[in-house]
């Protein structure tokens, strides 16, 4: 019952965010009283916090996996964007503000994690891609790691996205190839046109002309 319960209130969180779910709703969706709820988690936040830490457990065993099958650096970072696309219907604007603002103790988590691992995990991914000569050897490894989870972060901002604007989706797929394609060599933007093509972006918007070849070799 405890996972049944982390389950639902997973995907409610993720779709409406947090605040607005209530313990009510949790158990109606799953059709069981309050009381049973609370048998198992103390409060709301309770819940959110096992909640994340799985959820972290589960991304850091997914991103370890990715970065030993997938082809190149490059290829890594892009293949991020595509799981958030499939993912993007399922995630609330709301989560990451709610957390925020309501939520200390899942906050902190996150911070942790965001700290601890996902920068870890992009600076690592950038050092693998200067060393394959994938990307600008001229760049601070460390400054554009941590710049890209600031992205990422970002693009839960609200007052700067308005969601009645723009989407999950669009936000993160312009941060994520505005990022890479700063970082490209030569050698780096054949691999990222590779993986455009085979994945069937929009070529006129994203695949790297000779205009960006050439500003890359000047360099």
């Amino acid at each position: 019952m405890k996972e049944r319960i982390q389950a639902e209130a997973e995907r409610l969180f993720w779709k409406y965010g947090v605040r607005s779910v209530t313990m009510e709703d949790i158990a109606k969706e799953l059709g069981i009283s309050k009381k049973t709820i609370y048998q198992h988690f103390t409060d709301k936040e309770q819940i959110l916090y096992q909640v994340m830490l799985d959820k972290m457990v589960k991304n850091q065993s997914e991103m370890e996996c990715m970065a030993i099958q997938t082809d190149n650096p490059v290829e890594e970072i892009l293949h991020v964007l595509t799981v958030m696309q499939k993912q993007a219907d399922k995630v609330s604007p709301n989560l990451l503000i709610d957390i925020k603002r309501y939520y200390p103790q899942a906050f902190t988590l996150f911070r942790q994690y965001k700290e601890q691992r996902i920068i870890q995990s992009i600076l690592e991914n950038i050092q693998k891609g200067v060393a394959q000569g994938l990307y600008r050897p001229d760049i601070n490894p460390v400054i554009m790691a941590r710049l890209r989870v600031e992205q990422i972060e970002l693009a839960f901002n609200s007052d700067i996205f308005p969601t009645d604007q723009y989407s999950m989706l669009e936000i993160q797929h312009e941060l994520t190839h505005h990022f890479v394609r700063g970082m490209l060599t030569e050698k780096g933007f054949i691999n990222y046109n590779h993986y455009v093509n085979h994945h069937k972006y929009d070529n006129n918007e994203y695949q790297a002309d000779d205009t960006d070849l050439a500003a890359q070799s000047a360099e």
